[in-house]
């Protein structure tokens, strides 16, 4: 099944090389280009395009207020936020907007097809480079020093267990053997870790846990 990609950003030449690299791809095709943000949300709209890849800065509208839209618009909306730098103040407002996570632009191409085919999948791109930027958020804005347990208290132990794992980056494969479970058995807790506290993805689940104070940062 070819996954449908839109490529947004207001540098021709990055759009251009984008589109060669996963245009190279067997199972990518590239259906579209934007070069601004309300370009990108008139795009999806019309496209309706597997993953978005979005820039951050660009004129008229920026890629955290399209995203923003677009993900209003359209709750399975996948969008992947592409920044120049790896510290990008916008990138936590990013994911906390609904974007399923964010990849630097000098990524190789195998990076970039994988980051593209890891979000259609409808995983979050939640490697532990990115965790480790919401750590560093998160203690620069500081976070609750009791935990908000209302908000988890419907989470069985073991799938606050589970969503405690997955804030601190791990993969499903990686939680399964910390558990000594199966593989299946997480990918079931993580689905109704999403349903009960009503998130999109793995990178909500991360924000929210660091949000109400179930993880702290170096915890």
């Amino acid at each position: 099944m070819t996954i449908k990609v839109l490529i947004v950003d207001d540098q021709m030449m990055v759009r251009e090389g984008f589109s060669v690299l996963l245009g190279a791809q067997p199972d990518i095709e590239v259906i579209g280009e934007a070069v601004d943000g309300r370009q990108a949300v008139e795009k999806v709209a019309e496209l309706r395009p597997d993953v978005v890849l979005m820039d951050i800065r660009m004129p008229v509208l920026n890629g955290l207020e399209a995203t923003k839209e677009i993900i209003a618009a359209d709750g399975d909306a996948k969008v992947l936020v592409l920044t120049t730098f790896d510290l990008d103040e916008y990138v936590y407002q990013a994911l906390r907007a609904g974007a399923s996570g964010f990849l630097l632009k000098d990524a190789s191409a195998r990076q970039l097809a994988d980051g593209v085919r890891v979000v259609a999948d409808g995983e979050a791109l939640l490697a532990p480079t990115v965790t480790k930027r919401l750590i560093q958020e998160f203690s620069r804005l500081g976070t609750p020093k009791v935990p908000n347990l209302e908000r988890v208290k419907d989470l069985t132990e073991r799938e606050t267990e589970v969503l405690v794992l997955i804030a601190q980056g791990r993969s499903n494969t990686e939680i399964a053997e910390h558990l000594v479970v199966a593989e299946s058995t997480i990918k079931t807790h993580v689905s109704r870790i999403l349903v009960k506290l009503g998130l999109r993805d793995r990178t909500q689940a991360a924000v929210f846990a660091y949000e109400t104070g179930l993880v702290t940062p170096g915890g």
